[in-house]
C-alpha cells in the first residue's frame, strides 16, 4: 500500500530515455503546472532534465510528482541553513575527515551505495546541519545519474563512535527536516537505510525521528548492529563493499578521498543551484 500506483505502463516509462515521446509529454505536463502556480519563483530553471527527476522518482505518477516538486521548492527555503549553500568549502572538513564516501560500483538492483560513518564526525566543529549539507550535496550531484534517478538509493551509517555529543546535536526541529527529506521533498528514491555498529543509546535518537517516516521508509531500515558482517553481505555483494565492512572493494578511507575529489570539482555546479547565489 501506500503510495498510489503510477499510470498503466509506469515501469516501462522509468526505463524510457529523457527524449521519448511519452517521457518528454509527461514532462511537457509537469512545466505547464509549475509555470501556472501563482506567485510561484522556480529557483532553479525548469528543464526537461530537472523536471523528469521528479517524475521518475514517483513512477511517472503526476499528481506525485507535482506534490514532490512543490515540497523540494519550499523545504529548501525553510531550511536555508542547509541549502542556502551547497558550496563544498563549508563542510570540507568533514569531508577530509572520510565521513562520507560513494561506493565504486552499483547494487545488483542498480542503486547508488553511500556511506556515512559518525565517528568521524567532530560535533564540537561541525552542527548537525553541517552533516545534513554533506547529504544534500551529494544527492544533487547524483541525482543527476539516470540510472539513479531510475533506481534510487541505499545508506549504510555506521554509527561506531556516536556519542551523546551527536546526539546533543539532533534537536527534534532537525529530525523534523531529516524526516522530510526522506519522506516526500527531494527527488531520490531511498531503497533501504543500514544502519551498523549503532549503541544501545541510538534508539532514543531514532524514535524521535521515526514518527514522521512513512510506513515505507521505516520497512527499508535495518539495524545490523554489531555483528553486522554476515546480515550486510545478504544486502551488498561483497564485491562492492570496502574492506573494512567485509568486502573486496578499495578502504572506505580510499572511497572517500575520490568521493571529496568529485565535490569538489563540482564546486561551480553546486553554486549555481545553491538558494542563495552568493
Amino acid at each position: 500500500g501506500g503510495m498510489p500506483q503510477g499510470p498503466p505502463g509506469a515501469g516501462r516509462l522509468n526505463d524510457l530515455p529523457d527524449n521519448s515521446p511519452r517521457v518528454r509529454s509527461a514532462v511537457a505536463e509537469l512545466r505547464r503546472r509549475a509555470e501556472a502556480e501563482p506567485g510561484r519563483r522556480w529557483r532553479q530553471p525548469l528543464t526537461d532534465s530537472f523536471l523528469v527527476r521528479f517524475l521518475r522518482a514517483r513512477g511517472f505518477h503526476l499528481d506525485l510528482a507535482w506534490r514532490l516538486l512543490k515540497n523540494y521548492q519550499k523545504w529548501r527555503i525553510e531550511c536555508p541553513e542547509i541549502s542556502a549553500d551547497l558550496q563544498p568549502s563549508s563542510v570540507l572538513g568533514l569531508l577530509h575527515a572520510g565521513y562520507h564516501g560513494v561506493l565504486r560500483s552499483r547494487d545488483p538492483q542498480g542503486s547508488r551505495v553511500l556511506i556515512y560513518r559518525i565517528g568521524q564526525w567532530d560535533p564540537k566543529l561541525f552542527t548537525a546541519y553541517d552533516v545534513f549539507r554533506v547529504s544534500l550535496i551529494t544527492s544533487e550531484l547524483i541525482v543527476k545519474e539516470i540510472e539513479t534517478q531510475r533506481n534510487g538509493v541505499k545508506a549504510i551509517f555506521d554509527l561506531q563512535g556516536w556519542r551523546f555529543a551527536h546526539a546533543f546535536q539532533i534537536s527534534p526541529a532537525v529530525a523534523k527536516k531529516i524526516a522530510a527529506v526522506l519522506t516526500d521533498s527531494f527527488p531520490l528514491k531511498v531503497r533501504g537505510i543500514h544502519l551498523i555498529n549503532e549503541p544501545l543509546f541510538f534508539h532514543p535518537v531514532f524514535t524521535l525521528i521515526n514518527p514522521f517516516l512513512t510506513e515505507k521508509i521505516k520497512e527499508r531500515v535495518h539495524m545490523h548492529g554489531n555483528n553486522y558482517m554476515q546480515s550486510l553481505t545478504e544486502h551488498f555483494p561483497i564485491s562492492i563493499l570496502p574492506q573494512e565492512y567485509g568486502g573486496e572493494e578499495v578502504s572506505i578511507e580510499e572511497l572517500a578521498k575520490e568521493w571529496t575529489d568529485f565535490i569538489m570539482a563540482s564546486a561551480d555546479y553546486l553554486q549555481s543551484i545553491s538558494v542563495v547565489a552568493q
